[in-house]
Order: structure tokens, then C-alpha cells, then sequence
């Protein structure tokens, strides 16, 4: 998309949630929804839910909505891509763990994670909900292996940035960091960082303001 940079932030934080509901929808057997219902179900104005839209173009029709299964196209091919992601976890205890248990497929149907790394001799070799638990040395030849873009990176902190720059050097083209820390990076690789703290932050404030 040649117009990508003048989305805003904001509004791409939003299209992982667009999709989900029209996905959702989809399975309800629903070929049409109305940016209204988009709102009441996602608690977002439609006014945003419509300007959002408007960056990629004609998505709907007035007096119509949304048609469920062309907005589902849309997105897989001009956002998510049509090719799956090779995705690997680095940093398999408590919490690397937990997100090994999720239902990943719930988050992205093209996204494949091909392993999980750690240096913890109890951990290597197991696996947790189906996904092979490898040794933290096997790290480079298994991206190359795999043909791996994207790593999700659940290390202690202290080991944050060596860890982003490791993943960088083997080819690592995206990175969701969850250790609470700025990692840095060449421009070459895309990085999301998830504070929990912070995020928690947050929340208090809301309560508190609401």
C-alpha cells in the first residue's frame, strides 16, 4: 500500500480488532453488518470506525454496510498478507508459557509458530501445547531453517536487548517484545513492546477517571 505511512498509529492498532469482528461475524453466518454494529460491538464510534476505513478506500456502501466477506478478503490480502508467518518464541517460562497456551490461531490464521527457545535445561525439549521447546544455541539455525520473520520475546530483562540484537543478526524482521524495556534496533526490524506495568498503569487511571 503506497499510503501506508499516513495511517495512523491508532488506526492500525484498531485493524487486528476489525478483523477479528468481521472473522466473528463470518462464523456467525452474517454476509452484511452496518458500521453501527461494528461500534456497539467493538465500543467504537462510527465516526472512527468510517474514518478509519476511508485510508484504504471505498470499503462500504451507504444504505448497505459492510459486505462481511469482501472486508475479509481485504484484510488478509492488504493487511495481514496471504502468506503464512513463521513465528518463534524466545523465553519459555511463565509467561513465554502462558502465551504458548493461547490459541494462536484466535490472533492471526496466518501465523505459524515453529518453536520456542530457552536456556533452561528443564524446559529443552518439551513441549507445551504442541510446540517443541528448543535450546536457546539452536536459535539461529532454526530461523534460517524455518524461513522465520517474526519472534515473540519473553526474556528476563537484563537479556532484552542482547536477545533483539541476536534475533536481528539471524534475520529477524519483526519482534513483540514483552520485556519492560526500549529495545533498540536497525530500521530494517519492526518492534511492538507490551508493558504489563504500564498497561496496568493505565488501567488504574481509567478506573480512577471514569
Amino acid at each position: 500500500m503506497s499510503n501506508k505511512k499516513k495511517i495512523p498509529n491508532a488506526t492500525m492498532k484498531r485493524l487486528p480488532l476489525y478483523y477479528r469482528y468481521f472473522k466473528q461475524e463470518e462464523n456467525n453466518g452474517n454476509d452484511r453488518v452496518s458500521s453501527k454494529e461494528i461500534s456497539e460491538a467493538l465500543d467504537i464510534d462510527s465516526a472512527t470506525i468510517r474514518r478509519d476505513f476511508s485510508y484504504f478506500g471505498e470499503l462500504g456502501r451507504k444504505g448497505y454496510g459492510y459486505n462481511v466477506g469482501s472486508l475479509l478478503k481485504f484484510f488478509l490480502e492488504h493487511i495481514q498478507g496471504n502468506n503464512v508467518k513463521n513465528v518463534i518464541l524466545l523465553g519459555a517460562g511463565n509467561l513465554g508459557s502462558a502465551l504458548l497456551n493461547y490459541k494462536f490461531a484466535n490472533i492471526h490464521d496466518k501465523m505459524n509458530v515453529v518453536g520456542a527457545f530457552d536456556s533452561n535445561q528443564s524446559l529443552v525439549g518439551k513441549k507445551i501445547n504442541g510446540i517443541n521447546i528448543f535450546h536457546t544455541d539452536d536459535l539461529e539455525a532454526i530461523i534460517q531453517q524455518e524461513n522465520v520473520e517474526v519472534a515473540i520475546m519473553t526474556v528476563p530483562m537484563e537479556a532484552g536487548q542482547e536477545s533483539a540484537e541476536r534475533l536481528e543478526k539471524a534475520g529477524i524482521k519483526g519482534i513483540l517484545n514483552f520485556t519492560p524495556i526500549r529495545l533498540s534496533t536497525g530500521p530494517d526490524v519492526t518492534v511492538h513492546s507490551i508493558d504489563l506495568g504500564v498497561e496496568l498503569q493505565a488501567l488504574f487511571f481509567q478506573m480512577k477517571n471514569k
